[in-house]
């Protein structure tokens, strides 16, 4: 399906010319019909003689619903941009042709009304006025048909056109990540809260769970409709009414996007490449509060220039803006800023959920030149090397890429080997080469000082090097690091490769002291002697000596010894006690207990009341 939508000065005949074509009267608000004027949106819908359906969304022209016309302006395929014969350009003409370019509608049909108002000679000229006017724009080349809504004169004509140029469009793709930009939100007695707007990127279903952004209200679809025809599913390009479960609809705002659950993150501050209007009255100035527009979303915003000081009308250049309030938009959105009462310029957004960039800085530019300009492949490594490492799951998002090219993309990168994965499946995320070089750089130099300081001392602890590189949120990378053995897990402790544990002349005394004081009274050695920390740490790791607690050590042939003997006697009488390994080892009551609690520990025995039994 397709959705169009007017545009045009107020009272130049566009709810008129719905009405001709549908036999829709789009007008619904009392107040509309009272004072003959299109306050809010307004929604009809058509099927051309080939059986294709479009939806139409009829905008207001008075310069006050402005904001109204924005709203409805977003997700729309065509454009039909009404002039009256008898009256020509006008302010609100000017204004939403604007609208339209900045948008980048690709499609439309200039519609001439009131034609019966006016005589040939008369048509002709605002024909030709109305060409050069269009000049340069969306519209520039567009078919002008001249319409009579009293007589029904050129109506004919003007739905063989619109049927030309649908035919002419590839229908909207379904890239599985469907957006329901809502323009309505009200509530039905015996049905609860129904939705409206217009869907892209994809497509909902009828008992689907879903989501409403900013707000990540957690929702249920109970019904849907398109052109008051319930149905199951619904694709891309549609205009729908969808029937929600577990939410109110004044919990539903306009500018609300209903979606798919946990991929849409609303952004409170985008980067996007921005263009002034040449009619604007005034340079716009960095540090500007405006009112930022995207799909039906209003919301105002504080700009931020990053490459000049202010851009003057009719000029473009990068910018980033800080919303009041989270939106939630994709990159690739088209947006319209304005001042209360003006357009002054519109663009693309580029980046969403950025940091706040300084200005004038040149890398920062070339990035996001990059992700504007670039291929898709440029887009990747751009947006790269702004979030990374970002996970492969988010690159479809982030990048505004098809999901289905996404993971080609990357392999051509991996290919070329300007990327670096870590991990497999949903844990797997992507690096720019530079920026795995650099982890890799600053985790050996960490590792190796630590070595340099503390050569008596088997490593450093993990968790260090996971603090200090900060790899915390990504574990995926210490793993690669030790995957591809640039470092070394050993044990509790991170070392490199080639490190072995260096002793002091000093050092090596006071361990031969050590393990002779143990043989000395092997089942009771003195507690008094043991060595330092790092001295200890090593004896450990060498497999020498047994910690069993704090203040009691054993080296490795008594340990060995001992167990031994207690295995032996507990499986010969079923069981022993502390006072029978006492006896046994010929030690005291605090050796004895202290090792029956180690070897519980590891499951050579286990406690049964105040007896021991071999496992």
């Amino acid at each position: 399906m397709f959705v169009i939508g007017t545009a045009g000065h107020i009272d130049h005949g566009k709810t008129a010319l719905v009405r001709a074509l549908t036999g829709i009267d789009p007008d619904r608000l009392k107040e509309e019909k009272e004072r003959g004027m299109t306050i809010d949106l307004g929604f009809a819908w058509l099927k051309l003689t080939g059986g294709k359906e479009v939806g139409i969304v009829d905008v207001p022209g008075h310069e006050r619903f402005i904001k109204n016309m924005l709203a409805g302006a977003g997700g729309i395929d065509i454009a039909l941009f009404v002039i009256a014969a008898n009256e020509g350009v006008m302010p609100q003409t000017r204004e939403h042709l604007a609208i339209l370019d900045l948008l980048e509608i690709k499609k439309g049909i200039i519609v001439l009304t009131k034609k019966d108002l006016v005589d040939a000679e008369l048509l002709g000229l605002v024909t030709l006025e109305i060409e050069e006017f269009v000049s340069g724009t969306m519209l520039d080349g567009a078919p002008i048909v001249a319409v009579s809504v009293v007589s029904g004169d050129g109506i004919l004509e003007l739905l063989k056109t619109l049927e030309q140029i649908i035919s002419g469009i590839q229908p909207r793709k379904d890239i599985g990540r469907p957006r329901l930009l809502i323009d309505r939100s009200f509530s039905i007695a015996g049905s609860g809260t129904v939705v409206t707007g217009t869907l892209i990127d994809g497509s909902l279903t009828q008992g689907q769970e879903v989501e409403i952004q900013p707000s990540g209200l957690k929702v249920r679809i109970r019904g849907l409709q398109s052109h008051k025809n319930r149905i199951e599913s619904v694709g891309p390009g549609t205009r729908v009414a969808a029937n929600l479960v577990g939410v109110s609809a004044s919990d539903v705002n306009r500018g609300d996007v209903l979606t798919n659950l946990g991929w849409l993150v609303p952004a409170k501050r985008i980067d996007a490449r921005l263009r002034l209007l040449p009619q604007t009255r005034h340079p716009l100035r960095h540090g500007t509060i405006l009112s930022f527009h995207s799909g039906a979303a209003e919301v105002m915003a504080r700009i931020h220039l990053l490459e000049s000081d202010e851009l003057k009308p009719g000029e473009s250049g990068l910018a980033q803006f800080a919303l009041a309030d989270p939106v939630a938009v994709v990159k690739g959105d088209h947006f319209i800023i304005r001042s209360p009462n003006d357009t002054l310029g519109g663009g693309v957004i580029i980046n969403i959920r950025t940091a706040r960039h300084k200005r004038f800085k040149q890398e920062t530019i070339e990035q996001l030149k990059s992700m504007n300009e670039g291929s898709q492949a440029d887009l990747i490594m751009a947006t790269l090397e702004m979030k990374q490492p970002l996970a492969v799951k988010a690159v479809s998002v982030a990048c505004n890429v098809p999901a289905s090219d996404v993971q080609q993309l990357i392999a051509d990168l991996f290919q070329e080997k300007r990327i670096v994965m870590a991990g497999s499946g949903d844990a797997a995320i992507l690096m720019t080469r530079p920026f795995w070089q650099d982890i890799i750089d600053r985790s050996v130099a960490l590792v190796s000082d630590y070595h340099r300081s503390y050569p008596a001392r088997p490593g450093i602890s993990k968790g260090e090097v996971v603090n200090k590189i900060n790899l915390k949120l990504h574990p995926v990378i210490m793993q690669k690091l030790l995957d591809e053995h640039l470092l070394i897990e050993d044990g509790a402790v991170i070392r490199m490769p080639s490190f072995s544990v260096k002793l002091t002349k000093e050092q090596d005394v006071k361990i031969a002291a050590f393990l002779k004081s143990l043989e000395q009274n092997p089942f009771s050695p003195a507690g008094d002697v043991v060595p330092e920390p790092d001295i200890l740490a090593i004896l450990i790791k060498q497999d020498r000596v047994v910690k069993v607690t704090e203040g009691v050590i054993f080296s490795r042939d008594a340990y060995d010894e001992m167990v031994k003997r207690i295995v032996s006697y507990g499986k010969e009488k079923g069981k022993i006690t502390a006072a029978e390994v006492r006896d046994l080892l010929g030690t005291s009551r605090k050796y004895a207990i202290a090792l029956l609690e180690y070897l519980d520990s590891k499951k050579i025995t286990r406690r049964v009341g105040d007896e021991r039994v071999i496992r």
